[in-house]
């Protein structure tokens, strides 16, 4: 699952805030990259990291789970899904740091561990 947070980045009258962009980039970026299918990213209100807009968090079972931040609409989108792409196809959705895009090296805000199977 890829979370993106569309409060991110609201702006006082503004239409559409940075987060919102953000979804549209993504899912452009995915549909060009042949995506669509297996990539679809989720609007949610707010992941909590307001000081550093625009965030997005990717989860899946059995997996660790990854918070970013500080993505930028405009320019990110590619990069946002090269990492995704990457993180699906881990095994435990650790990605060794150096095969990771820019964007996901110096942007992570935190990590947590896959969830067990029960409570």
């Amino acid at each position: 699952m890829v979370y993106v947070c569309v409060t991110c980045g609201k702006e006082d009258g503004a239409g559409e805030t940075a987060g919102q962009r953000m979804l549209a980039a993504i899912s452009a970026a995915a549909a060009k990259a042949g995506l669509s299918d297996r990539l679809v990213p989720t609007a949610i209100e707010c992941l909590s990291v307001c000081k550093r807009p625009c965030t997005i968090a990717i989860a899946a079972p059995g997996k660790w789970t990854y918070v970013y931040g500080d993505i930028d609409p405009a320019n990110d989108a590619i990069s946002v899904v090269e990492g995704i792409g990457r993180y699906a196809d881990s095994a435990d959705g650790l990605v060794p740091w150096r095969e990771r895009p820019e964007r996901f090296r110096k942007g992570v805000i935190a990590r947590t561990p896959p969830l067990p199977g029960g409570f």
